[in-house]
């Protein structure tokens, strides 16, 4: 507890520090909370983190990265009926925003498990503007297959206090769980992708879908569709998100072995296909 309690503490420091660099006011930083949240979700490793730094550093907006109590938190939040689940998060959220003094900067919030809550985040606020960040699930398995977090061996944790490992999450589906357990890590990385990007677009509740691929190969085109949705400049918008990299697209073609690539698309092959993907 008290690990996630210190990381919280250092993001919203971060988060303190880059209102105070962009001049908001005292007002602004200890007035009303402004509930006008930009929610960014999707898959792990899908540039999501670069996307909310990128909406974060206009003017106006604050980046929160990941809260590590709600992050912590999501697993419980998503078995609760929506209205308790809704009454956590923003008791959560407010409380970080407060212990942050970004209260009335406008906030984004950028934990990859909310795709798992996105029904619930407009009950909580409906203000809030929900952008789906969606990435080639191929891609996103090889960047995933460089971290511990799925591996068999590992057994740390993350600053939010959840374990590595290769155990089903609360995100697995009850009558697979031993399936996801023994299954290889390009599988396991894959069934990541899936579940996420499935449920945040399954939820039923407005998204701004935003395609990486396209935010790295056309950041204009990218900030004139999303800066209206969120009220932000899109000329500013598109100066931000013009640092997103190529480098990355495709790069399961040299990354990922055939067995591994079979792996991926018997687990996730439909979904690629239905995103235009494969």
């Amino acid at each position: 507890m008290h690990g996630i309690l210190d990381a919280t503490a250092n993001q919203l420091r971060v988060a303190r520090r880059l209102a105070l660099r962009r001049g908001a006011s005292l007002g602004e930083r200890v007035g009303r909370l402004d509930d006008r949240f930009v929610f960014v979700v999707g898959s792990p490793r899908s540039g999501t983190t670069f996307l909310a730094g990128a909406i974060g550093s206009l003017p106006g907006f604050v980046d929160l990265g990941e809260v590590a109590p709600l992050k912590a938190a999501v697993p419980q939040l998503a078995a609760l009926e929506p209205l308790e689940a809704e009454r956590r998060l923003r008791r959560i959220l407010g409380v970080a925003r407060r212990v942050g003094l970004v209260g009335a900067v406008r906030p984004i919030e950028q934990t990859p498990e909310l795709a798992h809550l996105v029904r619930v985040i407009p009950l909580a606020y409906p203000e809030a503007r929900i952008v789906h960040l969606v990435r080639d699930g191929r891609d996103v398995v090889c960047s995933l297959l460089e971290k511990p977090w799925l591996r068999r061996e590992h057994v740390e944790a993350d600053d939010a206090g959840i374990a590595y490992g290769s155990y089903a999450r609360f995100w697995v589906e009850p009558d697979r769980r031993e399936e996801f357990e023994t299954a290889t890590d390009a599988r396991r990385a894959a069934w990541v992708w899936r579940s996420y990007v499935t449920a945040a677009r399954s939820a039923s509740v407005p998204l701004i879908e935003i395609r990486y691929e396209e935010m790295t190969s056309e950041p204009a085109s990218v900030a004139a569709r999303l800066a209206p949705a969120i009220e932000a400049a899109d000329e500013l918008l598109a100066k931000a998100l013009v640092r997103a990299h190529d480098s990355s697209v495709g790069r399961y073609r040299s990354d990922l072995s055939r067995d591994q690539l079979d792996d991926v698309l018997a687990e996730a092959g439909s979904l690629l296909g239905e995103l235009g993907y494969s």
